[in-house]
């Protein structure tokens, strides 16, 4: 399947492609639908690597390209929606095991979302997003284009999980198994949070951003080759970190930094761990 939907696209795409628009359009739709089985993603894990597929990517593009704007039906009494036809919301039934409470939630064709999946009114799943099983999607929060969620994720009220199909080698944000996001966190950028971490309300995290491990004495970063990586079972809190030079010195200014204060181990669940980190960090 993977290889085969890679050659259909890269002959789709090519500057000089001979292929009719209903013929990309056929080819986005075959990979729209092996996206929602779960059958290829944006990103694969392989020996605890990420890679990006960028064919995905530059398919998903083709069916923006292609597409043509219109108008759908009227949708649990929330009005019209206009959006391009090769990305209608999609609509799942019962043996799907996917609970979708009244509210105002939406989920793009071509998200795969596994059995035991739980979203909350309002939120929103883009196109090429992965969400694993018995995930809670809370109120407000977004999965944006191509991100990664893994199983028994917790993203709580107004979360959001970047997404990114530009540039097509981009790494899409990964959050990995076990994760708990708390509310009000961004995630963006490519940024990876590994199994069983746990992120404080509030906490930011992008390719800029330094992150500081008062655990290990350790400060993780992105690299021109790698991203920034949370580790597994870190539990990172909002921290101030104060600047250097006189005028903010005089002034008490410093620049919030995200900081790792104690690592989960298995007797810990994430809120436990949370609110134990959050209780040291204030003593």
């Amino acid at each position: 399947m993977k290889n085969s939907l890679y050659s259909k696209i890269e002959a789709a795409t090519q500057a000089n492609s001979v292929l009719s628009d209903a013929e990309k359009k056929s080819v986005f739709l075959e990979l729209r639908n092996a996206l929602e089985m779960g059958e290829v993603r944006s990103a694969d894990c392989i020996n605890g690597i990420w890679q990006v597929n960028t064919f995905v990517k530059q398919g998903i593009l083709l069916g923006f390209r292609i597409g043509v704007m219109q108008q759908f039906a009227e949708i649990s009494g929330y009005g019209n929606f206009l959006d391009k036809d090769i990305v209608p919301p999609r609509h799942f039934e019962a043996h799907e095991g996917v609970r979708v409470v009244p509210g105002g939630s939406s989920v793009r064709r071509g998200a795969f979302v596994a059995r035991g999946v739980t979203i909350m009114p309002p939120a929103f799943i883009n196109v090429g997003a992965y969400v694993d099983a018995d995930t809670m999607v809370d109120s407000h929060a977004l999965v944006g284009s191509c991100a990664q969620v893994g199983k028994r994720v917790h993203l709580s009220a107004a979360a959001q999980i970047g997404g990114v199909l530009e540039p097509v080698g981009a790494l899409p944000v990964i959050i990995e198994d076990d994760v708990m996001v708390g509310g009000n966190c961004g995630v963006y950028e490519g940024v990876i949070v590994r199994a069983a971490a746990v992120l404080a309300s509030g906490t930011i995290l992008n390719a800029s951003t330094a992150v500081y491990d008062l655990v290990n004495e350790k400060v993780y970063r992105a690299t021109e080759n790698a991203p920034l990586e949370i580790p597994a079972g870190a539990v990172v809190i909002p921290g101030v970190r104060m600047v250097k030079g006189k005028f903010a010195q005089e002034n008490g200014l410093g620049i919030q930094t995200p900081m790792i204060v104690k690592y989960r181990d298995a007797r810990t669940n994430a809120r436990t761990a949370l609110e134990g980190a959050l209780r040291h960090a204030a003593e």
